[in-house]
């Protein structure tokens, strides 16, 4: 949707439906907009004429407007009256981003599914938690992806409510007075808009504002970190020191490395997280493009041409990458309980503490406590659970049943099955009512 000749075509796309509507309010021969639209093709005007054209008048959107007028016979004196170059612009780059984001909205849908059926999948699964790289609490694979999952639906809801704002076109003319379009001005900018499927912007200078255009930057830039955010604890997961997930790999043909045979490395995620610099890069660029001298100047009009292609391209692979990786996402259930089971008991400290407070116990006396304890075991190497079960403080308040209650990571899940549970129905009641099947 991005390559010359799309553009050029989304181009012409405009100045035929410029042609129908000053045709449908009498300023033009109704015979002279079939004309034009007849012959509004890249198949009739070559991009070659186009170029040979710019070559001599400098001046891209005057030689497309020449090279279509030369195939239009007489009519071709209709074509762009009463337009300026930002009307047919600023339009056909609506056109386009309006197709690249059906196609964001796409591969966002399609992640979604992956990681819905993740979530159901892993709903009851145990793991560690960990926070600043550190054994933290019990938690389930399940919850990890529902966070992800919901993640990814506020990006689908987010892209769909920015879309009135950014897929809007213009044909307001020369400053945005729509003097050149006369007294059906406004009529002619909403049946061209009509016919092409898009939003008259309410008003306009010469070209579009491009606060539009920057917060669909920023929202891939948000998108891009997110999905770098879940290939980032991939990666963390697959080291071979904790292998609790790991990239899909295809034994007896992928390679890891070119001289390292046991090496399976998490490239597809460190390739989204390298991508995701790119991404973010872009959001710069877009704000500085919100400027402007007075009604129109150019000065956003080259970067522009680089980074709303490339923020689509960029985030098209990367959304494609990340659906790849979670659906062939390989899940090592045992070396997750291994796991949490190795460091099982100071990870459980917190419960102990719960415990000990529901007794009568202060809180804070209890944290102390207990960060005593957990460190006694550490530096002595003894089990935590040896300690506890010796300490006359912790026997005043539990008994041994209530220890090994409280010690146990199955029932110190909190709600976390219910919060799977309500992300799940909340997705999938927003995917019914976007008509997908659950």
């Amino acid at each position: 949707m991005f390559e010359e000749d799309a553009r050029f075509q989304k181009m012409l796309d405009v100045e035929a439906a410029l042609t129908w509507a000053r045709s449908q309010v009498g300023d033009i021969p109704p015979e002279a907009a079939e004309e034009i639209e007849r012959h509004s093709s890249i198949d009739s005007v070559s991009i070659k004429r186009i170029h040979e054209i710019e070559k001599v008048v400098d001046h891209e959107t005057v030689a497309l407007v020449q090279a279509l007028a030369e195939v239009s016979g007489k009519s071709g004196a209709y074509v762009h009256l009463g337009a300026t170059s930002a009307d047919i612009l600023d339009t056909a780059f609506a056109l386009q981003m309006k197709e690249g984001m059906s196609i964001i909205a796409g591969r966002l849908e399609g992640l979604e599914q992956v990681l819905l059926d993740l979530t159901k999948r892993y709903r009851d699964t145990l793991m560690i938690g960990r926070t600043h790289g550190q054994h933290a609490l019990p938690m389930t694979l399940g919850l990890k992806f529902a966070v992800w999952l919901r993640e990814v639906s506020r990006y689908i809801e987010r892209l769909s409510e920015c879309r009135q704002r950014v897929l809007v076109g213009k044909m307001s003319g020369a400053i945005g007075t729509m003097a050149g379009f006369g007294r059906n001005a406004r009529r002619i900018q909403t049946l061209v808009m009509e016919r092409l499927g898009l939003r008259a912007a309410e008003v306009t200078s010469q070209i579009v504002q491009r606060d539009r255009y920057a917060e669909l930057v920023c929202l891939f830039a948000m998108l891009a970190s997110s999905l770098d955010k879940f290939a980032t604890e991939i990666r963390n997961l697959q080291r071979p020191e904790i292998d609790e997930l790991a990239e899909p790999f295809e034994v007896g043909k992928q390679v890891g490395s070119s001289t390292m045979p046991q090496k399976k490395n998490p490239w597809r995620s460190e390739n989204v997280s390298s991508l995701a610099k790119i991404e973010r890069s872009l959001v710069i660029p877009a704000l500085e493009n919100i400027v402007t001298w007075h009604e129109r100047d150019l000065s956003q009009s080259a970067s522009e041409r680089f980074i709303i292609p490339e923020a689509f391209i960029l985030l098209d692979h990367m959304l494609s990458s990340m659906t790849r990786i979670l659906s062939g996402l390989l899940v090592n259930v045992s070396r997750m309980n291994e796991n949490l089971m190795k460091f099982k008991d100071p990870m459980m400290s917190e419960s102990i503490m719960m415990a000990l407070v529901s007794k009568g116990m202060p809180r804070l006396e209890a944290l102390r406590l207990l960060q005593q304890l957990v460190f006694e075991s550490q530096n002595t190497g003894k089990s935590l659970s040896v300690i506890l079960g010796g300490n006359p403080t912790i026997g005043k308040y539990l008994t041994q049943e209530e220890l090994s209650a409280a010690l146990d990571p199955k029932l110190y899940l909190g709600m976390s099955t219910g919060l799977v549970d309500d992300a799940v129905e909340k997705t999938l009641a927003e995917r019914r009512a976007r008509g997908l099947q659950p």
